[in-house]
């Protein structure tokens, strides 16, 4: 298995992270710390990302249950030290249920991100989150999907400065290691790097963005940026929630899939049928599965620090897993730059 370096730091991430999304909502406790034991013990992965607004989709009576599966095998198998756990706070909504009562509105405060710390290591069942991601951001951005560029009220955002002062406490308390962001964008990101340089604040180490074969914004400016300054790019949604592994090409959403379970859930990928439909033609083609086609792509870019995947069943995982063991070579790179320059980025940020 891989490992790639977190930023400026030392420590040394597995190219393939699992991610854990979907516990507490399609996946059982048992199930999930089976992944995690299949994950860990057997092929070598030693990342793992979750967050305290999970399971998706996002609701009161499900919030925590995530974290709180991962919580309970860290007790049951005392394996701490073996992983590198990385969690996230909310940036502004209205899942307020995520706070206490007194609170109209998500923010990154410093009384709401320690809140969130507070509660995110007793489900967790840890005295430390290695990596601490701002899940999206505090400003009046839409950080999920957008097409054009939109002003927001710049004085009506929490100041970057006061979250990295925020996130520093908690570094200091030793209860974080390293910090990231997510669903950012290239002024905020370069924002935070000039900031923490300047003021002596807790540096980023990465972005946690959106990024696939029908998905590739993130090289448009931030993939510069994961570069020259070292905030690689943890990938979620390399198969487009699905979309990429060729189960929705006839036109239907199979029994159990996302797909067939939450309405609507899958509307925005519906549109842009032609290129994932596309993509997964080219991987048969390439004699190759959409799996493997779309996650070795991924993790075959410089600036990826950790390809994210997520399953629903250990034989799901198992595929994800073993599709990074391909050699990406120089007729996949052609492929997947027609690919790029037939769609531009139906999906995502």
């Amino acid at each position: 298995m891989e490992r790639r370096k977190l930023g400026t730091t030392d420590i040394d991430v597995t190219s393939i992270c699992l991610g854990t999304m979907t516990w507490g909502q399609q996946n059982s406790e048992a199930q999930a710390h089976e992944q995690l034991d299949y994950a860990i013990d057997e092929r070598g992965i030693n990342f793992i990302d979750t967050a305290e607004m999970y399971p998706v989709p996002a609701k009161d009576e499900t919030q925590g249950r995530t974290e709180s599966y991962i919580g309970s095998w860290i007790k049951n198998r005392g394996k701490r030290d073996d992983i590198i756990l990385a969690s996230k706070v909310v940036g502004r909504s209205g899942m307020v249920w995520t706070r206490d009562d007194t609170v109209k509105t998500t923010r990154q405060t410093q009384e709401q991100i320690n809140y969130a710390v507070e509660h995110s290591l007793k489900r967790l069942k840890t005295d430390y989150i290695d990596l601490y991601q701002l899940h999206w951001p505090d400003r009046g951005l839409s950080p999920f999907g957008m097409h054009s560029y939109e002003d927001y009220d710049a004085d009506d955002m929490v100041p970057l400065e006061d979250i990295l002062g925020a996130l520093q406490r908690h570094v200091e308390a030793g209860n974080i290691r390293h910090i990231g962001i997510s669903n950012e964008s290239a002024w905020g990101t370069m924002k935070f790097v000039a900031l923490s340089k300047r003021l002596g604040l807790p540096r980023i180490q990465s972005n946690q963005c959106v990024y696939s074969l029908i998905a590739r914004r993130f090289d448009y400016d931030r993939a510069e940026i994961a570069m020259r300054e070292k905030v690689g790019l943890l990938a979620y949604s390399p198969l487009g929630m699905g979309v990429l592994t060729g189960k929705y090409d006839d036109g239907t959403a199979p029994e159990g899939s996302r797909g067939a379970l939450f309405d609507g859930f899958m509307e925005n990928y519906k549109k842009s049928s032609d290129a994932w439909t596309d993509a997964n033609r080219t991987a048969r083609k390439l004699a190759l599965t959409p799996v493997q086609f779309a996650l070795k792509f991924v993790e075959s870019r410089a600036f990826v620090t950790s390809n994210i995947i997520g399953a629903t069943s250990l034989e799901q995982l198992r595929e994800n897993i073993d599709a990074h063991e391909i050699e990406w070579t120089d007729e996949m790179e052609q492929e997947a730059d027609r690919l790029h320059k037939t769609y531009r980025c139906p999906l995502g940020r």
